[in-house]
């Protein structure tokens, strides 16, 4: 067994670069400060009742300055003051809300529908009432996006009983997934318009147990920042020896009713960072392990409209495309994917699995191994722990003993210390998070969610490609 130390990615910036994402932003500014193509006035609509309003219009009007990081924090580092948005601070840009920007929900509709005695009829008149508003502010107003605040009490009548805001409705006899904050960005998805979704006690400063509010603010304005979109806060750090590339995630998602309905879902980053959505077609559910895979032909199209859609952006197509994925990889999809790079002539093409491992690596002392720790075990397999005790933050951040991620190389014209410090780099791409240590690449971290919301879109809709939509 081979071990070492993948030293942290670093991220680039509009005048520097860093590994940490917020002192990247306060000390060089967002990397696209210098496009003429991002917005530096950023308009805001806003759903709820008159005290959720008025709370997210103290948010702003707080988040527009300096919060100072929580009195007494060890870790400097893990808790970094916000550095205010605004025209003059690292985001570079405004943000604007007011009550023209805003659609007022009367508190007497919140309590009908929470007398509803069912759940999901409760979640479906949420729905709709949360629809209707979104629809007007983006059909008859300014905005980039538009954030919709849950009362507490109408959250916990929507919610389950665990907290994840799902329901089975009855169908014909068989159940379906219902769930508020996916079937909403579902549904409003064809109004362009990304949404936000926030509780009330989230932007309350006098309820207890929250998250401290530069934190908050971190993780809320970053996502706000980049679903204004085409925006991009950071971008990864290339070697400029390196052609260049870009990654594409592979997952399936079930169906609503969890029966026989699969679907394959590509997600591709570019060198940018863009997340580009693309939704495949059903795929067959092998019988001996219930493990899905497509076709060739499947694969062979999935990866030609992915790779189409990297083009029309960058006018270009990459040089070398890395392909993850959760499962293994079949004969047939290696097959389908490496024609369709062959046709579209992309030079290079390498094959990852990445999946969750029962191995554990132990560390002296009381804390779990450093993130970037690297153990290559064979010639294809390799344990990568992207999740685990960080020196620039002086400890764990984490709540739970960290599992490391396995990396299958199927295919590669790279190392494997080459494959894990590119998915280690990957694993910071997510723009809803602020602290740099995520689990999983951006490719099939994030495609998981995407998937959650795409199960509730029908097959005559046209998903939007941008990843904002997702988040």
């Amino acid at each position: 067994m081979k071990l070492e130390h993948i030293q942290e990615p670093r991220l680039l910036f509009a005048k520097g670069e860093h590994i940490c994402p917020r002192r990247g932003i306060s000390a060089y500014g967002v990397f696209d400060q210098s496009q003429t193509t991002r917005r530096k006035d950023i308009y805001i609509g806003g759903i709820g009742s008159n005290n959720c309003l008025e709370l997210l219009d103290k948010w702003f009007e707080l988040c527009r300055s300096v919060i100072d990081a929580p009195e007494g924090a060890k870790q400097t580092n893990l808790k970094l003051p916000f550095c205010g948005f605004n025209s003059k601070s690292g985001f570079g840009s405004e943000l604007h809300f007011s009550g023209d920007l805003s659609r007022s929900i009367r508190n007497v509709d919140i309590e009908d529908i929470i007398k509803i005695q069912r759940r999901t009829e409760r979640i479906e008149a949420a729905i709709a009432l949360y629809f209707e508003n979104i629809k007007f502010l983006a059909q008859n107003r300014h905005v980039d996006v538009i954030v919709c605040v849950i009362p507490e009490q109408l959250y916990k009548a929507i919610s389950t009983d665990a907290g994840a805001e799902e329901e089975s409705l009855d169908v014909g006899g068989g159940y379906e997934e219902l769930n508020f904050r996916r079937a909403l960005k579902a549904k409003s998805m064809m109004l362009g318009k990304p949404l936000q979704l926030i509780r009330a006690v989230s932007l309350d400063s006098t309820k207890s147990g929250q998250q401290d509010a530069a934190t908050k603010a971190w993780n809320f304005c970053t996502a706000l920042y980049y679903k204004s979109g085409p925006t991009i806060p950071w971008k990864l750090e290339q070697a400029p020896s390196k052609a260049t590339s870009c990654a594409v995630g592979i997952a399936f998602y079930r169906s609503r009713d969890r029966q026989t309905l699969n679907t394959s879902l590509a997600q591709i980053f570019d060198e940018l960072g863009n997340g580009l959505i693309l939704r495949g077609t059903p795929v067959e559910i092998s019988k001996n392990d219930r493990t899905p895979r497509l076709s060739a032909n499947q694969a062979y199209d999935l990866l030609t409209a992915a790779l189409n859609e990297y083009r029309v952006a960058l006018r270009t197509f990459p040089a070398r495309v890395v392909i993850h994925k959760t499962s293994n990889f079949t004969e047939e999809e290696i097959a389908g994917l490496t024609s369709a790079a062959s046709d579209l002539r992309i030079d290079t093409v390498d094959f990852v699995t990445v999946m969750d491992s029962k191995l554990r690596l132990f560390r002296n002392g009381n804390y779990p191994p450093l993130r970037g720790t690297f153990a290559q075990l064979d010639r294809t397999k390799s344990l990568l722990y992207s999740r685990g005790s960080v020196w620039y933050y002086q400890t764990y951040p984490g709540l739970y003993i960290p599992q490391p991620i396995e990396l299958r190389i199927v295919r590669s014209e790279e190392s494997p210390s080459y494959i894990a410090k590119e998915i280690l780099g990957l694993t910071k791409m997510n723009w809803n998070n602020t602290q740099f240590d995520g689990k999983y690449p951006v490719t099939l971290g994030c495609a998981r969610k995407v998937g959650e919301i795409m199960k509730y879109l029908k097959d005559t809709d046209t998903p939007q490609i941008r990843y904002g939509f997702y988040m």
